[in-house]
């Protein structure tokens, strides 16, 4: 109807692109950030690539989506109903007309809306620190406690608070079963999204690791919590985050690391740029020419501290890379490489810091990880704990960074396969988790039952 007001993009939006050789499945999620405009990831099963930053914006009907590292973008409009988009798709040898379709709420989704057998809450975590407020969900099993607790601290890029993507909600899946299991969960939405406030962009991996203090420092402060049984899962950087967190006071009780990284920022982000570089269908000499060009321009940054003279400079490099890329998309990408999270992880070691961590430590990551390499990650972390009363590390066959193990394994419902939580991965941390909160669970309890005697020696820790 004319003069109507178009709804929002949020919602997650599939098409099928047409490639040389073939179609790809393109998956978009779009979520409304409370400070307004949009956060936005793309992900394509067949590349295994997730939640790759796009910018979305919308005027009237008009839509543009811009995926600046792949080069990138989606042009098109909204349909009056809202649930479609069709456009022209652009990435470097490929124009192609693209229809994005809004996709129905998933039956997984509806899942978690049932009843659970432990009390949910909507809670806000105070940062002090930073001045802000962080919108989360405290799940806590029933009963009067005092239960163990964990917080969640999701990978980079700013997330709601189950790292939804597409129908996964990954710590969503990870609360519930960890609160079905007798552990109080906290998850917050990342800044800016959701029910917090604050501008993700602008705060490096080092500023965050007050949130996750927060959200420990939250969970002490309750009285069904446990107080000296407070831990963090972190995802990805969000593990690196947790990391930090454990090598300052009042430090997590005991940590669990998901596809975290032991190598220097620069190499992962060198890491993804290949596999960025395989998704649009490069070969393996147009990967080293474009591994060339961001090897300069990282020179460039590093050696101009002003950013506007900085941005400048990529600027002209990338144009005189390709002469024909869009004006919008130099001024995105150069933004992005001069962003403060950008110059801080160009050099963040993660290493430098593990020698302070003295919390025990449970570090998984998945061989069919593109993003973080397993092995060399893992014997990194593990060499640099040494300070660590424990250290676990295992690599997890057929694992993918999100944790899901392969399709054929993934779940049924309504007559489709819906993506899991690895159920080994999420065992491991069990009984991990349990180890390192029953000894004491276990002692109070046998006190009070044989007051006159010496305690024996603890229960074996519950699958």
């Amino acid at each position: 109807m004319a003069g109507a007001t178009p709804p929002v993009l949020n919602g997650q939006w599939t098409g099928q692109l047409k490639v040389p050789g073939g179609e790809m499945e393109l998956i978009i999620t779009i979520v409304p950030l409370s400070t307004g405009g949009y956060y936005a990831a793309l992900d394509v099963p067949k590349q295994k690539v997730s939640r790759m930053p796009v910018e979305a914006q919308v005027k009237g009907r008009d839509v543009q989506l811009r995926i600046d590292q792949a080069g990138s973008r989606f042009v098109g409009k909204l349909s009056e109903d809202g649930k479609l988009m069709a456009g022209t798709w652009e990435q470097p040898g490929l124009k192609s007309e693209l229809i994005l379709t809004r996709t129905a709420t998933s039956a997984v989704n509806a899942a978690f809306k049932a009843a659970p057998p432990y009390k949910k809450e909507e809670v806000i975590v105070p940062n002090k620190v930073a001045k802000l407020r962080l919108g989360a969900t405290l799940t806590m099993p029933s009963g009067t406690g005092p239960f163990p607790a964990v917080a969640l601290v999701s990978d980079m890029g700013a997330q709601d608070r189950d790292a939804s993507q597409e129908q996964y909600r990954m710590f969503a899946i990870l609360a519930d079963y960890l609160t079905r299991r007798g552990f109080a969960v906290l998850r917050y939405d990342d800044r800016g999204v959701g029910q917090s406030n604050g501008k993700y962009l602008a705060a490096t991996t080092a500023d965050l690791v007050s949130d996750a203090q927060s959200a420990l420092g939250y969970l002490r402060a309750h009285y069904r919590v446990k107080k000296t049984q407070v831990g963090l899962i972190g995802h990805g950087e969000g593990a690196n985050i947790a990391l930090l967190a454990a090598a300052q006071p009042k430090g997590p009780d005991f940590l669990i690391s998901l596809a975290g990284y032991g190598q220097p920022g620069r190499e992962v982000l060198r890491q993804q740029q290949v596999e960025i570089m395989r998704l649009i269908g490069a070969n393996t000499a147009q990967v080293k020419a474009a591994l060339d060009l961001e090897d300069r321009m990282v020179e460039t940054i590093r050696q101009t501290p002003n950013n506007a003279l900085a941005r400048a400079k990529v600027g002209v490099m990338l144009r005189q890379n390709n002469s024909d890329i869009d004006h919008t998309m130099v001024s995105a990408r150069a933004d992005q490489l001069t962003s403060t999270w950008h110059r801080f992880y160009l050099d963040f070691d993660p290493a430098a810091r593990l020698g302070e961590v003295k919390c025990p430590v449970l570090a998984l990551n998945g061989t069919d990880d593109l993003q973080v390499a397993s092995g060399k990650n893992l014997s990194i972390l593990s060499k640099g704990l040494r300070n660590s009363p424990e250290v676990k590390t295992e690599k997890l066959a057929n694992v993918n960074h999100w944790f899901q193990p392969p399709i054929a394994e993934w779940a049924m419902v309504s007559g489709q396969q819906q993506p899991i939580f690895s159920p080994k991965a999420l065992q491991l941390m069990n009984d991990w988790l349990v180890k390192q909160t029953q000894p004491t669970v276990s002692s109070s309890l046998k006190s009070r039952l044989l007051p006159t005697k010496r305690a024996p020696a603890p229960d074996k820790p519950r699958g």
